[in-house]
């Protein structure tokens, strides 16, 4: 190898370096406040599952349906605020920032109304569609109790991006830590104390995600970091609402196909025999999957979206590829530490959610497949964020549609129910699903024109056709990619 290439290969290296420092940075405390948000749940389904194993079913299978009818949903259309606040915070449009903030807050919670419906009648819905009557009821009504964490958290979603735009991370840290102490304290004695029983978790949830709110709301009006992009109240609000749904859409049908995949799971295994066991595992194997995937995709987001989107909005094509290859080295080395932990725990894991013997074998039996499954996903969640960062929504949409719907499903059934594979057929065929739709956006990403994002980015913000030569600002490293 000549010199001059070594050299080359030399200062990739060292930028590639350089680059996961930054994105490990930001990465580490957003895995601790995208944990602490999701823990709301996860903590929610250990109190009540001591109560039973009724209570454990229908409490962990209505969280299930609320990720896949609320949160998932949610998530998806604030996602349009990774595309269009990322690149307006990289190109320096800093009230911008605010206003499409207060625009996807307004949109978020007029979306909750028909949410709400449906949520006050899933019970009835459930038993309609053949599930446990005892688990539809208990479920429904706890859909029910949980209501006004759904408003609070069309509420949450985009400060949270508000805030990891400009890396304001410890004002989520401290707001995140406080609302999961106070959420321990107030779901153990609501749940034991105050003969709410699994109720009890619902409304604690509640009260936690608009103490999260509060907190937030209160830093963004009051502190001086956030003054610059602190916009005003106006019609600007309603005026970006078709802008935002433009992505914000897209976004949804992106991350809600792959979502309702995992909920379609759990429907499956109200079917088999002896559902409630099936249920129970599943769901928390779910539950489980669809908190680390989000803690994860937060993570990658802080590094592919945001990264990715401000390389994108500031012209700088280099630097966004960087960022990919630097997202996905540390997602690898994340998610091998997390399965094998897992693993090494499989026998003991169960305990955590029951004290039924038959429940914590097959948590058990069931781990191997859900480690495989938390690698996969952890490295289509990167990938993901890529799609988000260069405003590539609709891409995604179809690649889950194929992957799952067209492919993994299918599969899951034939498993499950021709072969008697029960609920391990259910998560080879999701499982098979979510290792194909890594191999589609691997492909995809590795044919990304970065230059030509840049432009479109550009294009985008400044309403105009910069060429690259002269509307764009490269950085002196962009000779060498």
């Amino acid at each position: 190898m000549k010199e001059e290439d070594l050299l080359l290969k030399e200062n990739e290296e060292r930028v590639i370096w350089e680059e996961m420092k930054r994105v490990g940075y930001v990465a580490a405390p957003m895995v601790a406040v995208t944990l602490s948000e999701y823990m709301l749940q996860v903590i929610s389904v250990m109190v009540v599952g001591h109560l039973g194993q009724l209570s454990l079913s229908a409490t962990a299978f209505a969280i299930s349906l609320s990720q896949v009818t609320g949160w998932s949903l949610l998530v998806g259309l604030a996602g349009g605020l990774e595309t269009l606040n990322g690149q307006a915070y990289g190109a320096q449009q800093y009230e911008k920032l605010g206003t499409q903030t207060y625009t996807a807050i307004f949109s978020l919670n007029i979306v909750c109304i028909p949410l709400s419906i449906l949520w006050i009648y899933m019970g009835n819905l459930l038993r309609l569609v053949g599930q446990d009557p005892g688990i539809s009821h208990e479920a429904g009504k706890f859909l029910m109790w949980l209501l006004p964490s759904l408003f609070g958290y069309a509420t949450l979603q985009p400060l949270i991006r508000y805030y990891q735009m400009q890396s304001l991370i410890l004002p989520m840290l401290v707001s995140s830590s406080i609302s999961i102490c106070f959420h321990i304290i107030a779901c153990w004695l609501l749940v034991f104390k105050s003969g709410l029983d699994s109720l009890g978790a619902a409304v604690s949830m509640g009260l936690s995600m608009w103490l999260n709110v509060i907190i937030l709301i209160l830093y963004m009006k009051y502190s001086s970091t956030c003054k610059k992009t602190r916009a005003a109240i106006s019609m600007k609000i309603f005026q970006g609402m078709r802008e935002f749904f433009r992505f914000a859409v897209p976004s949804t049908v992106m991350i809600c196909l792959e979502w309702w995949s995992f909920e379609l799971l759990i429907l499956l295994a109200g079917l088999l025999p002896n559902p409630k066991l099936e249920t129970s595992v599943l769901s928390v194997y779910v539950l489980i999957i669809i908190v680390y995937s989000s803690i994860m995709s937060n993570a990658d987001f802080a590094t592919s979206s945001i990264r990715i989107s401000n390389e994108l909005g500031a012209g700088q094509p280099h630097g966004a590829r960087v960022s990919v290859i630097a997202t996905m080295l540390l997602t690898a080395t994340n998610a091998i530490i997390i399965s094998t932990s897992l693993f090494a725990s499989r026998k003991v894991f169960g305990h955590i959610f029951s004290n039924d013997k038959e429940v914590v074998d097959c948590f058990s039996n069931m781990a191997p497949f859900v480690c495989l499954s938390l690698i996969i996903d952890s490295i289509q969640g990167s990938l993901s964020g890529v799609v988000r960062g260069c405003g590539q929504q609709h891409v995604g949409a179809y690649v889950n549609i194929a992957a799952f719907y067209l492919f993994g499903i299918p599969i899951a059934v034939t498993l499950s129910f021709w072969l008697d594979f029960r609920g391990k057929g259910l998560w080879i065929g999701i499982l098979s699903g979510a290792a194909l739709q890594a191999v589609m956006l691997s492909v995809i990403t590795s044919c990304t024109n970065w230059k030509k994002e840049a432009a479109k980015a550009r294009r985008r913000l400044l309403e105009e056709e910069p060429s690259l030569e002269g509307g764009l600002t490269w950085r002196n490293d962009e000779a060498t990619s």
